[in-house]
């Protein structure tokens, strides 16, 4: 909440009360009492709790304390005067000084009457015109309400000054009599309006029956005891019913307003009650005077002076409260005070009845008279019950709204009540503790002045809006306003609020309003914002959020010289493997902040995912190339030229993890935007040129191109038609043999799968791929692995001694149950373990090797024998050697093909098969497809031999014709 402050104030200061002296006599109680006291009964909890926390402070400290205040002397203060009772006193002095005046000049009693009369009357009106000028702005009914009583005051004292001139008329009802009525009404009506009306219309009712009840029950005992035999002995009856029109107004008028006064919540009901206690005065002495009239004699003195008496009280009331600080009402009783005033009509029609019953038992109706009242008397019992039963029920709200309030504060709310122009009624104690402020400093305040400016005028149309059906004269909205705004502590700062907005349940011109304070929401939700949008390891932009700065680029600034730059880290999985996730996400921040440095401002860094990274550049960052016009050739070259710095800032020097030195490279991808490209297909489109320059062999530059997606696609498409080819049994499996070159005899076999994909032939290499990466290659080997198996043990059965080769991929050898499946297939099949040979690439030895390594050590415990495939192409093949527990090492294909033609390759083969055969390895040469090659190997001394020369991939079925092949008959 904030002030508007004016003149030299300072802005950012909290608002300070108004200070004023024990001298100053400025009035602002009667109406704040009323209200403090109401708002207590109302608040309940909230006061509740803040008079235990002043318990133990003393009748003085209290008082200083509301004269510190004058924000609270204004909720709480009934008497800006030192001696209250002054007032009184000097009324009465004066209103006595009249009266004996009027005696000493031996006056009659109408005129001693007429003057007491207008003596107290005038005194009563001035009192109270002066009490509702100086009433505080925060109470605007109780103000009327006086200014109503002060007009009946005066237009009673004008009918009561003329009278005794009015009685010489001949008429019945003089010109003093209307005035005296008039009179009594406004009385009345300003005593209905100095207190506060019932919250509902149904209250309403129920007050203007109680009203009815109360004035029936009066009259009925009135007639049965005075007016009955009056009217019996009166010569004419209008005369008499407009003789007694007058008492029996004021009767109905102060039964009218009297169950309001009773019944209202307002703890200052001393005016209320004195209008009410003034109009039963002005009925007794009417009808006095009444009564003596009909019988033609002088109305009594004592009977004329009850009324000017009770506008002495009149004149005093307003100055008769107590300046003290707003109390808590006591926890509701068994039987509320407001319960026994109900109870007050059901009463009077009781007595009633009983009177009338009486009366009526002596006439010839008394039977009828007896079973009338009785039955009244029984239903007034019945209802009596119920008022009982309810006030129980009010009881229980009244406890079950204290312990809402209690519960609302200790959840470290703010309860405050206020009216709809947004003036402060209450407020809980707990605004101190939150806010800074004490709660005698808000009350009587405007909330908008601690509220912020941006959010008055929306603050203002909601409470416009929830007494928008009042003003429309309909009934109130109980509808629930969520609010948010800002509200200004007292130490300056703005806190974000959230606040809920209730009509009032007991009043119709207030709103509970219960306020959270959501600082630590709003840091947490900007917090949570920053962290969904940021990577946690690097500090860098995510991926959501690079994904929406490239829709927007797009979006906003068309294509024109965008561009996106993906970046992956080759051989980062080895840095997790071999030092751990937490060294490998220090190497990240490292990575991250060499490849920051290398981007410029206006382009957009972020980590994509794992070790991968993305960059964005906008349009015209090489100042050519308009929004929408495409891809400039100065903007391309920039952002070639910026992915070929950041894969040279990658791999200039290595990154220091774990006390060591890691030498990495990057694989690096780049997009441009084109017209009517979507941002989607551009992310798409670098991470292809990307994974293209990985498969390329990485620490490359890639840019898109169009073939690229359509490769990517047509692996998506294989990708999805090998799950079906799998259940539908679609692939074959071929063998090919591998033959002893010294006895040209076969010894093995090389089990080869074959995909026949809706009649057409696939290459292995168009599926295998796509196998591994989906990690379908794992069940599709091992149903090679069983399938080869079965089919090998069954040949061996024949007693044809040969044995079975298969490839094994990186997936496969890294699958659960791996080992276990290996073990499983030999036995079901009935293969020997030694028959079984399993090739692997450098490549699988080079990742994950310790678990790699491990898992071949246990297949080699089985029996199985195990052979190092396209020999002599890594760089690690003599180290894994003596890692790894070969049996067989496999020449590649390259090596093989320049054979006879090549004198290096023939060198560097001739050596290879010397290492073998140092080493106690079978040395197979794969690809022989020249018989010069065949020749060379021979004399070489290779131990074994494949290729389309010796003998070609053939159907299972076909295999018998293998058993005595041959080199002479391969042909």
């Amino acid at each position: 909440m904030t002030s508007h402050p004016t003149g030299d104030d300072d802005p950012g200061a909290a608002p300070s009360p108004t200070h004023e002296t024990a001298d100053d006599t400025t009035f602002a109680g009667p109406a704040a009492e009323d209200s403090a006291a109401e708002d207590a009964s109302v608040a309940g909890p909230g006061t509740s709790d803040r008079d235990t926390s002043e318990r133990g402070t003393s009748e003085r400290g209290a008082s200083e304390a509301a004269a510190a205040d004058p924000t609270e002397a204004e909720a709480t203060r009934v008497n800006g005067m030192r001696h209250p009772w002054a007032a009184v006193a000097a009324a009465s002095g004066i209103g006595m000084a009249g009266i004996v005046a009027a005696l000493i000049t031996g006056g009659a009693s109408t005129l001693i009457v007429a003057v007491a009369g207008v003596v107290t009357g005038l005194l009563a009106a001035g009192s109270l015109i002066t009490a509702a000028a100086r009433v505080a702005p925060a109470h605007r009914r109780q103000p009327a309400g006086w200014r109503w009583l002060a007009s009946g005051s005066l237009t009673w004292l004008l009918g009561v000054g003329v009278r005794p001139a009015a009685d010489g008329t001949p008429f019945v009802l003089t010109f003093a009599d209307l005035l005296m009525l008039a009179g009594s009404l406004l009385l009345a009506i300003g005593t209905g309006l100095s207190v506060q009306p019932p919250a509902y219309s149904r209250g309403v009712l129920r007050q203007g029956a109680d009203a009815y009840l109360s004035a029936a029950s009066i009259f009925a005992v009135g007639w049965v005891a005075l007016l009955g035999p009056a009217f019996h002995k009166a010569q004419d009856a209008g005369a008499f019913f407009f003789t007694m029109a007058l008492p029996v107004v004021c009767l109905l008028a102060a039964c009218a307003v009297a169950p309001a006064v009773v019944a209202s919540r307002s703890g200052n009901r001393v005016v209320g009650l004195t209008g009410v206690g003034v109009l039963g005065a002005v009925t007794v002495s009417e009808l006095a005077t009444a009564l003596a009239r009909l019988q033609g004699d002088v109305p009594p003195l004592a009977a004329g002076l009850v009324a000017p008496a009770a506008f002495l009280v009149l004149a005093a009331a307003p100055w008769t409260q107590r300046e003290r600080p707003r109390k808590p009402p006591p926890m509701p009783a068994a039987v509320p005070p407001r319960v026994l005033a109900a109870a007050t009509p059901l009463v009077l029609v009781a007595v009633a009845t009983v009177v009338v019953t009486l009366y009526g038992v002596a006439g010839p109706d008394g039977t009828l008279a007896v079973a009338a009242g009785s039955t009244v008397l029984v239903l007034l019992g019945r209802l009596f019950v119920l008022l009982v039963e309810t006030a129980g029920m009010r009881r229980l709200v009244d406890v079950g709204e204290r312990q809402l309030r209690r519960l609302a504060e200790n959840t470290g709310d703010v309860v405050l009540v206020c009216d709809h122009g947004g003036l402060i009624d209450e407020i809980g104690r707990d605004v101190e503790a939150m806010y800074g402020y004490r709660p005698d400093e808000l009350t009587g305040r405007s909330i908008f002045d601690y509220i912020h400016p941006e959010d008055v005028p929306g603050l203002q149309a909601l409470l416009r809006r929830m007494a928008g059906a009042d003003e429309d004269g309909g009934a109130r909205s109980q509808e629930i306003c969520r609010i948010g705004c800002r509200i200004r502590a007292a130490d300056g700062t703005w806190r974000p609020t959230e606040s809920v907005a209730t009509p009032h349940v007991r009043n119709n011109e207030l709103i509970l309003v219960t306020v959270r304070d959501m600082s630590d929401q709003v840091a947490l939700r900007n917090q949570v914002t920053h962290l969904t949008f940021h990577d946690g390891v690097t500090g860098l932009p995510n991926r959501a959020y690079f994904e929406e700065r490239v829709r927007e680029v797009l979006t906003h600034r068309g294509a024109g010289g965008a561009a996106v730059i993906f970046l992956d880290l080759d051989g980062f999985t080895a840095v997790n493997d071999s030092v751990g996730h937490a060294s490998g996400d220090y190497l990240l921040g490292q990575a991250a902040r060499r490849l920051r440095s290398a981007v410029r401002s206006d382009g957009t860094l972020a980590r994509w995912g794992g070790d991968e990274f993305a960059v964005l550049l906008e349009g015209g960052m090489a100042g050519s190339g308009m929004a929408g016009s495409g891809m400039s050739g100065s903007d391309a070259q920039t952002a070639v030229d910026l992915a070929e710095r950041l894969l040279r800032t990658v791999s200039s020097e290595p990154f220091r993890v774990a006390d060591r030195d890691m030498a990495l490279t990057a694989s690096v991808g780049v997009a441009f935007a084109e017209d009517g490209l979507t941002a989607g297909d551009l992310l798409r489109n670098a991470d292809v040129a990307m994974s293209r320059a990985k498969g390329l062999g990485g620490r490359r530059v890639e840019v898109f191109a169009t073939h690229m997606h359509a490769d990517v696609l047509r692996r998506l498409e294989i990708a999805s038609d090998l799950q079906r080819a799998l259940l539908e049994n679609q692939f074959a499996i071929e063998y090919q043999p591998v033959v002893d070159l010294a006895s040209a005899r076969v010894m093995a076999v090389e089990a080869l799968v074959r995909w026949c994909r809706g009649g057409t032939f696939v290459p292995p290499e168009q599926f295998l791929g796509p196998a591994e990466d989906t990690g379908l290659i794992v069940p599709l080997s091992e149903w090679i692995l069983r399938e080869a198996c079965r089919e090998v043990a069954a040949w061996r059965a024949e007693g044809w001694e040969i044995g079975l080769s298969l490839n094994l991929s990186v997936r496969q050898i890294t699958a659960p149950r791996f080992v276990e499946t290996v073990s499983e297939a030999l036995t079901d099949s009935g293969l020997p373990a030694d028959a079984l040979t399993l090739e692997v690439i450098e490549e699988m030895l080079v990742e994950n090797a310790e678990d790699t390594i491990g898992r071949l050590s246990q297949l080699r415990a089985l029996g199985v024998r195990l052979a190092i495939d396209d020999f002599g192409t890594g760089y690690a093949s003599l180290a894994f050697l003596r890692q790894v527990p070969v049996d067989m090492i496999k020449i590649d294909p390259s090596f093989v093909s320049g054979l006879g033609r090549d004198e290096t390759l023939t060198l560097l083969t001739r050596t290879i098969v010397r290492l073998g055969h140092d080493l106690g390895l079978i040395v197979v040469a794969e690809g022989i497809e020249r018989p010069e090659q065949l020749d060379l190997l021979r004399e070489m001394g290779c131990t074994r031999g494949q290729g389309y020369l010796v003998g070609r991939p053939t159907a299972a079925h076909r295999i018998d014709s293998l058993k005595r092949t041959t080199l002479q008959n391969t042909g």
